[in-house]
């Protein structure tokens, strides 16, 4: 018998492994159950994707995908006339207030980089893209803060329930950049 082409397969697989993640956890994930959910041979998700750790970071990218699209959304970071610390904190909203579900599987999947080593390249790449964006406002440590702060804020929203708070946040990344929000980058002084 020939083998039916299915050239969207792979992605239909990727959708199973993020439907199964945010329904049972990382600890449900097996090449098994994705190929229940994708309703697909076992053996297709194993050609695709030899271990689960291949798996979890194809997964991780495409989720990282949804938070790259309200960047995307947010072209006046860039902008230097805006205030960095208020669309920062908008960007943050925007993000919360959409699929929540998306945002938590997300965070699952780019903390279990802690335990998965595998993945820990990708979750660079996520903290990277959004450090070289905030490095054409602000200087590299500012914009690696941010970030930390950023996380620090959606768990915090993510574990405890408490709505998130846009004007919070705006005060609290306002006080982490050096001109107090506006984001300016500063102009390196003669000579250095």
């Amino acid at each position: 018998m020939a083998r039916r082409y299915d050239p969207e397969r792979r992605r239909r697989i990727i959708d199973a492994a993020i439907r199964v993640v945010g329904a049972k956890g990382i600890a449900g994930l097996s090449h098994r159950s994705v190929a229940a959910e994708a309703d697909v041979p076992l053996g297709s998700t194993t050609y695709h994707f030899r271990t689960l750790d291949e798996l979890l970071v194809a997964t991780l990218r495409q989720t990282g995908e949804g938070f790259a699209k309200v960047i995307a959304a947010h072209g006046s970071l860039s902008d230097p006339g805006t205030d960095l610390a208020g669309e920062l904190a908008a960007l943050l909203g925007d993000w919360l207030a959409g699929d929540r579900t998306g945002v938590e599987l997300e965070y699952e999947l780019y903390l279990a980089a802690l335990r998965r080593p595998a993945l820990r390249p990708v979750a660079a790449e996520w903290a990277d893209g959004v450090a070289e964006l905030l490095t054409r406002r602000t200087d590299p440590v500012t914009a690696r803060a941010l970030i930390a702060l950023m996380d620090g804020l959606c768990l915090q929203v993510l574990l405890t329930d408490v709505a998130y708070d846009k004007e919070y946040a705006r005060e609290v990344l306002a006080r982490v950049i050096p001109d107090g929000g506006s984001g300016a980058r500063p102009v390196d002084a003669p000579g250095t």
